[in-house]
């Protein structure tokens, strides 16, 4: 049987989507490099997007999630997969899929310091070239499959990093008045989900993130009290800086975060 749904790269965020799918009962081909890594009852084809066009001529998914992953992180690497990639696995389909979800990411904002909330309406502002080159997949996504849905993820957190935590830990927080936005893994797989399987037409954008936009040093704080790590400097909001950003229209679907703020998410350290 041909599989119904594609997921082109099956990372940790597509190969969370790929097992939440499957326990729907969605029968689920994951295109990655190596295709041994991609975890069952997901069937795995190895595949090199930034080398060649896949043979996809035995597929013809109900449903296609787009979540790659460049490195590193320069806009040659970004082009070469999200827009070359991305283009050439999406060409490749023999006919479109009902629906479709590509993962971009809330970089495409840029830093700016807007007043009040960014969402959907917000004109992009990417301020380097990996930004650029999301941008540029975005606008090929849409050109391919003009009914499918862009779900831009901010910071993510919640897998096997332990960046922040290590910064936390050894005391090299610098920036505690810069807001910050981020979205736990569990909350990213389940939105990008929801979106294919939700009984209204998804609209083509989404910003997923969760509830509290929160200063790095707040953060920081309630990451230190869990660890027992010394606390970093305080944040203050009157010096705040960065951009912050807003779930609503994502909500508005039906879509709830379990983790909706950093103390939940970071809860249990």
């Amino acid at each position: 049987m041909s599989p119904d749904v594609l997921l082109v790269g099956a990372g940790d965020l597509g190969a969370a989507v790929g097992l939440r799918l499957a326990d729907l009962g969605h029968d689920v081909l994951a295109l990655r490099r190596n295709a041994a890594l991609v975890p069952p009852p997901l069937h795995g084809r190895s595949v090199d997007l930034t080398a060649g066009t896949p043979d996809l001529s035995d597929v013809r998914p109900r449903l296609v999630v787009v979540a790659l992953t460049a490195r590193p992180r320069t806009e040659e690497a970004y082009r070469a997969t999200y827009v070359e990639g991305m283009a050439r696995a999406l060409d490749a389909l023999q006919v479109p899929p009902e629906r479709a979800v590509l993962v971009s990411s809330t970089a495409v904002h840029g830093g700016s310091d807007l007043p009040g909330l960014q969402d959907e309406t917000t004109p992009v502002a990417p301020s380097d070239g990996p930004g650029r080159q999301l941008v540029a997949a975005e606008e090929a996504f849409h050109q391919r499959l003009p009914h499918g849905t862009v779900l831009r993820l901010s910071g993510l957190y919640g897998g096997a990093s332990t960046r922040l935590l290590d910064q936390v830990r050894e005391g090299r927080v610098t920036d505690p008045h810069r807001w910050t936005n981020r979205i736990h893994r569990k909350d990213a797989s389940a939105a990008v989900v929801h979106l294919l399987t939700m009984a209204e037409e998804p609209e083509r954008l989404y910003l997923g993130t969760d509830d509290l936009p929160a200063q790095m040093g707040d953060v920081a704080a309630f990451i230190a009290e869990q660890l027992g790590a010394p606390a970093p400097p305080p944040a203050d909001p009157s010096q705040g800086h960065g951009k912050r950003l807003s779930n609503a229209r994502l909500r508005s679907t039906g879509w709830v975060p379990t983790r909706p703020s950093y103390r939940e998410g970071y809860a249990g350290l």
